[in-house]
């Protein structure tokens, strides 16, 4: 069996006996007659618990759209033309509209990526900024402890409209929805907060219901005020095959319900390797978000198995406090005594790969120089095959393989 497996802008091929593939978890293929932004037009026609988005915005009120950051694969340049088109339909001038990118806890943007994110005519149209972590409003706190400090210019605004895509998320279930606002437009220590409670029970990925911290997410939004929100599925090649518009919970929860019947994969057994791409470039930039593979994979693979992770990672580590985590253990159980001891946005993930590492070893195929990834606890490779080879030449030639095209989307279930 042949399987092209994506890196940063390109692909590995993977040759595997047939014998040894216990299963190729790809997404289920649902059949769609629309695609792109006439998928997001007709969303904004039947939106979900709410009026059409024209009817919710006024002449003369100022309109924040809530944007996802260069690291996440949502299209917004075919989104915003659409929702635009909303606000300019309800009589809202353009210089009364901005969109903010959500950047969390990551890096600003550059002027190109902007532009890249937008769309060459929107960036020259609409105003673009940054979320701003120095520049808050202090609005509240919620039950769970969590400080409401929200972008200024979103707190101020008079209508909040959330874009972003679903996908699954490994501790707060499922992305998109309030998540453009809470980590989205939050301060570091609000974001902090919130993540702490990655270790509480309820708190992983597929689950909503009882998960603290999509919990503490959505009331942390709710005190905010979210208006709308757009919010996007896509396929394995990053189209838009579904969408879904109008009231921030009920709209999303539908969104999940679509993704589950597209990513949610059941597997028979775990098996003795598991090879996991994140799927290519963006969302491989750094390993800061390609761990999100590593911990889908995670359930998957055997206790003492090897786990091959893809992911380009040419950005490095991704996150300051993370790279410092990796860089100054000497073991994997270090990083796991000290998550316990004080949790540490960034060091949150360092603490994630750590739990995997204590059940299986992780060879890491990477444009990562072999000493960086040594360093990381991971062993290097430059191929997927090579990569390959060796976990078998370790398990031995019948080893069970689980192929995972798509990890960062994908979430095998026993």
């Amino acid at each position: 069996m042949k399987i092209e497996l994506g890196i940063g802008g390109r692909t590995h091929p993977l040759l595997l006996p047939d014998e040894n593939v216990q299963a190729v978890l790809l997404p289920k293929q649902i059949e769609h007659t629309r695609t792109g932004a006439e998928v997001v037009f007709r969303a904004l026609r039947v939106p979900i618990g709410a009026p059409p988005l024209r009817e919710v915005v006024n002449p003369g009120e100022r309109v924040c759209i809530i944007a996802s950051d260069i690291t996440r694969p949502c299209p917004s340049w075919l989104i915003l033309p659409v929702v635009l088109d909303e606000l300019s339909a309800a009589g809202v001038a353009d210089s009364d509209i901005t969109v903010v990118f959500a950047l969390g806890s990551h890096r600003g943007h550059t002027e190109a990526e902007m532009r890249h994110l937008t769309g060459d005519a929107v960036f020259e149209r609409i105003h673009c900024v940054d979320s701003d972590p120095n520049d808050c409003v202090h609005l509240g706190v919620t039950s769970w402890g969590t400080p409401v400090d929200i972008t200024r210019i979103v707190a101020k605004a008079d209508r909040r409209i959330c874009l972003g895509n679903i996908e699954y998320h490994y501790f707060a279930g499922y992305s998109g929805g309030a998540k453009a606002i809470m980590p989205g437009v939050s301060t570091r220590s609000a974001i902090q907060a919130n993540h702490s409670m990655m270790v509480r029970p309820g708190a992983h990925a597929g689950k909503i219901c009882g998960n603290p911290i999509r919990e503490d997410i959505e009331e942390a939004a709710a005190i905010c005020g979210i208006d709308y929100i757009v919010n996007v599925i896509l396929d394995e090649h990053k189209q838009i095959i579904h969408a879904v518009a109008g009231e921030a919970t009920l709209a999303h929860r539908e969104g999940c319900q679509f993704l589950d019947q597209l990513y949610r994969r059941r597997i028979s057994k775990r098996a003795d390797i598991v090879v996991v791409s994140q799927g290519g470039a963006p969302k491989d930039l750094n390993l800061y978000q390609t761990q999100k593979a590593l911990d889908n994979a995670k359930h998957a693979v055997r206790k003492g198995g090897i786990i091959v992770l893809v992911g380009s990672c040419r950005e490095g580590l991704g996150e300051q406090t993370f790279e410092e985590w990796m860089l100054h253990a000497e073991k994997p159980e270090d990083l796991i005594q000290r998550i316990q001891r004080k949790f540490e946005l960034g060091g949150h993930k360092a603490a994630a790969i750590a739990m995997v590492l204590e059940d299986a070893d992780v060879y890491l195929v990477s444009d990562l120089k072999p000493e960086a990834v040594e360093q990381l606890f991971m062993k290097p490779f430059s191929t997927v095959q090579a990569a390959v080879d060796a976990a078998m030449g370790k398990l031995g030639p019948s080893a069970s393989v689980i192929v995972m095209p798509y990890g960062g989307s994908t979430l095998p279930v026993e």
